[in-house]
Order: C-alpha cells, then structure tokens, then sequence
C-alpha cells in the first residue's frame, strides 16, 4: 500500500479546507465590517444633516417641508424621480426674494417619513396639499414640476383649480412616456434601474459609499453625492422611488387630455439629448426616445391657451443644474404677468 501518497494527499485536502476556511472567515469579517462601517456612518449622518424645514404630519407620517421667503403667491418647487428638496440647490434661495418658496420631499425621500399609502400620483398630491394647508402656507400657488415632478405638479393644478395660478414644466414627463415608449425600450432590452432590493443591499453593506466614484458615476453629481449617501439613500427611498416608478402610469392616465383653460404655463425642454449608450440603447433607439420626449413637450402647449415653450440650449435633462438661472427667470416671468 502506498500510504505515504495517501498520507500526502490528506494533507494537500487538510490545507485546502484551513484556506477555505480562512477565506470564508475572511469574507465574513470583511462583510460585517462593511455593515457596520454603513451603520455607524448613518447613524452619524444623522447627527451632522438635520432637516432644514419643518416635519408636518399628512396623516400618520410626516413630510419635510422648506419655507422660505415671503409674500403671495407661493411657489412650490416638485422634484423628479429620486430627486429631492435638495435638488434645487440655489434656485428656492433666488425665489425667496420675491416670494414664498416651498420645496419639500416626497414621503419616503430625504428627512421625509415613509408613507403607508400608495405611491399614486392621487395620494402624492393630496399629501402635499394636507402638508401646505397644516402649515397654513395658503394659495394661489404656482407649482414648478421637473420631470416625473412635472407629472404631480399637472395633476396638483388640475385636482386644486382654483387655487393655482400658474404652472412651470422643466423637461416635464410627457403623458404618453410609458405608453410611446414600452415598446422601444422591450426591443433594446432595457433592464431599468436596478430593484430596490439590490439596491439597498449595496448601501447597506457599505459598498455604495465606499465605491461611491464608480457606482454614482453619471448618476449623482460628484458635489451632491456627500448628501446622497448621507441624507437620501436610504432603504425607504430606495423603497419610494421603485414604488414611483412602477405606478406612474396612472398618474399619466390621470392627466391625459388635460386642458386648464387660459392658466398660465411654461414649458422648458431640454436641448441637449440624454446619453441613451450610457443606459446601454443603441443610437438608432435613442434616437426614437429623445423624439418622443422632444414629441411629448411640445403636446403640452395644449394644456393652456396661454402656454408658452422654451427651450433650455445648453442643457441636458437636470436643466436645474445645467441652467438654473433660465428656470429662476421663467418661474419669475410667471409671476410679473400675474
């Protein structure tokens, strides 16, 4: 019997289970340290990003409200699709001059509370408007809306008539977007956004704020991401935006049509097309969704016969960061003429 071979190859079988062994042990501890790394720096987080505003109660959770200035009418400022009362960055301070400004989180977002209704466009309008009044922040109100903002801020208009005065739509999402789209963005595969799950997994874990540069790469500012790991990126947000998404669909349904008579509304379209490659769609489908946005735009001049359409030349889709002075003249323009 060769037992020393035997003996050779427990051994060789003994060293390669201490290194998996090892291996694990230190994947495990390194995975750990990574929660806990996350956990703590959260919970500093907390300490070192306040709110700004004021926490109001719409119903068994409260929103985070920012007031400021003074004066009718009041402008209130509704971000986009993961996009906060952060967002904004200088624009409400230049508002505040001549009038009041609100801005403010959606339930689930930032210092807000995460709701226990459906993330409708119905209920996200009516929590806003509970908010204002519980705040005795009164009308008329002009209502600015980017993007998937722009979609609750229509509806915010035509749900409380007659207390909004004027709309103004930065690279608002068209009515028809899911519907004029689907169809493209099946044919290219399109996978969207990451699921919450995953996402949240990646902050927790610590991974999102340690590779920060590569994960928020194209996605958050460089200047904003020590807010958005800080403030934004937490598990309810994560939870909010994908619940958002998945039922703006019916916010579009509810707004499809919409005419508001002479209401004053400006429409500001981006100029410069979205990186679709980015995203992983070929030129010849990117090519189709920008027409369609730049479609779904200028449809909405019908939504008034006092509409007005100005296009942003300089600027992408966060034409609040790329020409925040264009959107701060076109909100005050509004205002002169009322």
């Amino acid at each position: 019997m060769d037992t020393g071979g035997k003996r050779k190859k427990k051994s060789k079988w003994k060293k390669l289970k201490y290194g998996l062994l090892i291996a694990a042990a230190v994947a495990v501890l390194a995975i750990g340290s990574g929660f806990a790394y996350e956990a703590v720096a959260s919970r500093q987080a907390a300490n070192n990003y306040p709110p700004p505003g004021t926490l109001v109660d719409v119903g068994g959770y409260k929103l985070h409200l920012v007031k400021a200035g003074s004066g009718s009418p009041t402008i209130v400022l509704e971000a986009g699709s993961g996009e906060t009362s952060l967002s904004w960055r200088d624009i409400p301070e230049e508002l505040a001059r001549h009038a009041t400004v609100v801005s403010y989180d959606r339930a689930g977002y930032a210092w807000s509370e995460e709701a226990s209704r459906e993330r409708t466009g119905e209920n996200i309008v009516g929590e806003l408007y509970t908010a204002l009044k519980q705040e005795g922040i009164e009308g008329p109100y002009l209502m600015v809306g980017h993007s998937l903002g722009g979609m609750y801020a229509r509806l915010f208009a035509e749900t409380y008539r007659d207390e909004v005065m004027g709309l103004v739509l930065v690279d608002a999402r068209p009515e028809n977007d899911d519907r004029d789209t689907r169809e493209i963005l099946k044919e290219e595969n399109f996978a969207g956004n990451p699921p919450a799950s995953i996402l949240k997994l990646l902050k927790q874990s610590g991974l999102l704020r340690l590779f920060q540069d590569f994960l928020l790469e194209g996605l958050v500012a460089k200047e904003d991401r020590g807010q958005f790991l800080n403030v934004i990126a937490t598990p309810e947000y994560f939870e909010a935006k994908e619940k958002e998404a998945e039922l703006a669909y019916s916010t579009e349904d509810a707004i499809r049509g919409q005419r508001l008579g002479s209401l004053p509304v400006r429409i500001i379209a981006r100029g410069l097309p979205q990186d679709y490659a980015q995203a992983g769609i070929s030129e010849a489908g990117g090519r189709k969704l920008e027409e369609i946005w730049q479609s779904g735009q200028r449809q909405m001049l019908e939504i008034s016969t006092d509409s007005e359409l100005i296009v942003a030349e300089q600027s992408g889709h966060m034409v609040i960061h790329d020409q925040p002075e264009l959107v701060v003249e076109t909100i005050l323009d509004v205002l002169r003429k009322n």
